[in-house]
């Protein structure tokens, strides 16, 4: 990341990853201020941060990043979306383009991106979490010890191919597929619990086998702003994966965050999984 004139601020939700995030900056001696979610950013998190707002409370959002005239600003961590309503109502209130309006009412895509218009329209350059921090990626190299064998790789085509034409339509980032047959397509109920589904599918006794039988596949969006939202995985995931009856999980080389890689990797070795990445060719030459 090249040298900034104003501090990080860190616009902080749920999760794992807002704390990682911080703790970077702390390693690294960056100036930073934290702007927590009330009611979404960790306790650890909330007593870290400069300042605690509402998710829709644009008005004192603004004026805390005018106080800290910011460097770069990175919107990261979970959100609960809030209805159509509270963000016509929210986004009513500022000056936001009709573009950034109509988001609001659409899929969690607009949604996004829709607030990183306002947030540009301030004023404030807009980072990824992986551009602060590039050893969140999960690149070419990250990979289990444990082989791919045919019928995964036949998975991760099938899975591959559905997230791509799927991209459209503002659905998930994740499926589980075995062999050629798509046992779930994430929804808005997240990555966790659609394997919480796949779980319950494996528990009849038509499916049930010995694992191997699926593979998670998940990836960025064809076209997604890869600032904001980027698909990430970590030690829970690989947990679920296994109490799903799954066999490994793919991710999108370049283009997914590892949290906590050190434990990722080594439950899943010690669980019987596989790791693994896959090049996305629409994102080949991306910039």
């Amino acid at each position: 990341m090249t040298k900034l004139r104003g501090p990080v601020v860190v616009m902080a939700g749920s999760g794992r990853l807002p704390v990682q995030l911080v703790e970077h900056l702390e390693r690294t001696g960056r100036d930073f201020r934290v702007l927590a979610f009330k009611g979404y950013a960790a306790a650890p998190l909330r007593r870290k941060a400069h300042a605690v707002v509402d998710l829709l409370d644009l008005g004192t959002m603004r004026r805390q990043l005018e106080q800290w005239a910011p460097g770069a600003v990175t919107v990261v961590g979970a959100i609960r979306r809030p209805s159509a309503n509270r963000l016509l109502k929210a986004y009513s209130g500022i000056s936001a383009t009709q573009t950034a309006i109509e988001g609001a009412a659409r899929g969690d895509d607009k949604m996004f991106s829709g607030a990183l218009t306002i947030l540009e329209g301030w004023g404030h350059p807009v980072l990824g979490a992986h551009e602060i921090s590039p050893d969140l990626l999960a690149g070419p190299e990250f990979k289990s010890s444990i082989a791919v064998d045919d019928r995964a790789r036949e998975a991760i085509d099938v899975g591959l191919r559905l997230l791509t034409t799927l991209s459209p339509y503002d659905m998930g980032q994740a499926t589980v597929v075995s062999g050629q047959r798509v046992l779930a397509i994430e929804g808005p109920e997240g990555t966790d619990r659609m394997l919480k589904r796949v779980r319950g599918i494996n528990q009849v006794h038509f499916f049930r086998k010995k694992r191997n039988s699926g593979v998670l596949i998940k990836t960025a969006k064809m076209g997604q702003d890869l600032r904001v939202d980027m698909p990430t995985i970590g030690p829970r995931t690989v947990i679920e994966a296994a109490r799903a009856g799954l066999g490994g999980i793919a991710v999108g080389a370049g283009s997914t965050i590892v949290l906590d890689r050190s434990e990722t990797l080594s439950r899943a070795e010690r669980l019987g999984l596989f790791l693994t990445t896959v090049e996305l060719s629409w994102l080949q030459g991306r910039a």
